[in-house]
């Protein structure tokens, strides 16, 4: 028969810390330098990288592809397209009705087959039709929403099938740094936003587990196994569906994770537009300072992540207070300034400097809601991410893809982002759920 029993990783870790447990003996920490799990961590944030080079080129590149851009008329060998702003914007959402399909199959299949193969193979889908943009857009728009919704589903696997991998390879108190680096690539990718071949990601010599690793030191996978052995579940096909779904902290965090990408996405798509149409800046500058709020969201992601574990391993400060206070820091802070970006009228210095503080405040959020999946249900975290990140994607879908009021945009998404912060903060949790955790007993 199945017996739930909850990990005590949340209701000690305040107590003692968690490498010195009575039921672990004493865990020896295997060094950061040159270890398998940063590897993974670096080697994960390309993969991000090239992932959201490929996603967001399309909205800078939107500006100049139009025939009633005064960019585009200055460039001699540009194609431009006569597209109305409806069709716009469901160029720009397309993306998104691929990527919401494949979040919780991709949590599911990684859980069940590898995660490894998973990740590469919908890099290398999202590269390969990216290539056919050029291509699909002088065919028609159509066309062009078609294969952005199967670019969407390629890199839709991406997030869950990276979640359920760290499942088996971060240590509880190095999850913040190791998964704050793997995903900030997506930052990076955001920022420089070149189309690097996924192959790489594809070949790399990465594994499914510690144990089946070819280079991992014996300390390093004696560290890592030994440090999750009271939270992770046997590998078997038995998913609790019914407790997930009813579990309220999972809906806490794809209640901040909603709100939080509301933002997300409504600027990833539409600051390219606000940056030409309301400050004035040429497509030269357009993508440089589009590309500002970005970079500093993934030095805050950064330097949050390390600050997170700090707190945890060193002070003692409980997980579920951590991750709420970067939550509140990472939400109410953007909204702040998006509200005052609003009101700076034609001030553009002040409007980037706002626009860029809000984003990178942003990055906080890193170490709090995002990576929440891992504390509450790490055997589960693919499939957690995937429901999370479905909801989370809707946002892309139904938020604002043309040009509106922009001061009402900025009201709208700082509400819902209050709303997420305070909801996780009421209902989140940092300990292992109960429903999370299987042993299985032979009678």
């Amino acid at each position: 028969m199945m017996e739930h029993s909850a990990s005590d990783s949340e209701t000690e870790d305040h107590v003692q810390p968690l490498l010195r447990r009575k039921d672990t003996g004493d865990i020896k920490k295997a060094p950061a330098c040159c270890s398998s799990r940063y590897g993974l961590a670096f080697l994960s944030c390309y993969g991000f990288f090239v992932a959201y080079a490929l996603r967001v080129n399309l909205s800078v590149a939107m500006v100049d592809m139009l025939k009633n851009s005064s960019s585009a008329s200055n460039s001699s060998s540009a194609r431009v397209y006569d597209w109305d702003s409806e069709t716009q914007g469901w160029i720009l959402g397309s993306f998104f009705y691929g990527y919401i399909l494949t979040q919780i199959p991709g949590g599911y299949f990684a859980r069940k087959y590898g995660a490894k193969w998973l990740f590469g193979i919908g890099i290398l889908c999202t590269v390969i039709f990216t290539l056919l943009t050029p291509v699909a857009a002088d065919l028609g728009a159509g066309y062009l929403i078609a294969v952005r919704v199967l670019e969407g589903i390629g890199e839709g696997v991406s997030y869950p099938a990276m979640h359920a991998m760290w499942a088996s390879w971060a240590p509880p108190l190095e999850r913040s740094r190791l998964l704050t680096i793997s995903y900030t690539g997506a930052q990076l990718g955001t920022v420089v936003a070149l189309p690097l071949s996924g192959q790489i990601c594809f070949y790399l010599d990465w594994t499914n587990s510690p144990s089946e690793h070819k280079r991992i030191t014996e300390a390093e996978k004696t560290y890592i196994m030994a440090s999750l052995k009271n939270e992770l579940s046997p590998a078997t096909d038995y998913i609790p569906w019914t407790s997930i779904l009813k579990s309220l902290p999972l809906w806490a965090i794809v209640v901040a994770h909603f709100s939080y990408n509301w933002t997300f996405y409504t600027l990833l798509t539409l600051l390219p537009t606000y940056m030409n149409d309301i400050l004035g800046f040429s497509i030269q500058q357009n993508g440089m300072l589009s590309a500002l709020p970005y970079l500093g969201c993934w030095l805050l992601a950064l330097l949050g992540g390390q600050l997170a574990d700090l707190l945890r391993e060193k002070y003692l400060f409980r997980t579920v207070i951590v991750r709420k206070a970067f939550t509140i820091v990472g939400m109410m802070g953007p909204a702040v300034f998006l509200v005052a970006a609003g009101y700076t009228g034609c001030n553009y210095v002040l409007a980037v400097a706002f626009l860029s503080i809000s984003s990178s405040l942003g990055g906080i959020s890193a170490s709090g809601f995002n990576i929440n999946h891992l504390d509450i249900a790490p055997s589960y975290a693919g499939i957690l991410l995937g429901i999370t990140n479905s909801f989370a994607t809707i946002p892309g879908m139904v938020g604002p893809n043309t040009i509106p009021e922009w001061q009402i945009v900025f009201y709208i998404s700082a509400a819902i982002n209050i709303f997420g912060a305070i909801f996780f903060t009421i209902f989140g949790q940092g300990t292992v759920q109960p429903w999370a955790v299987q042993r299985i007993h032979v009678q």
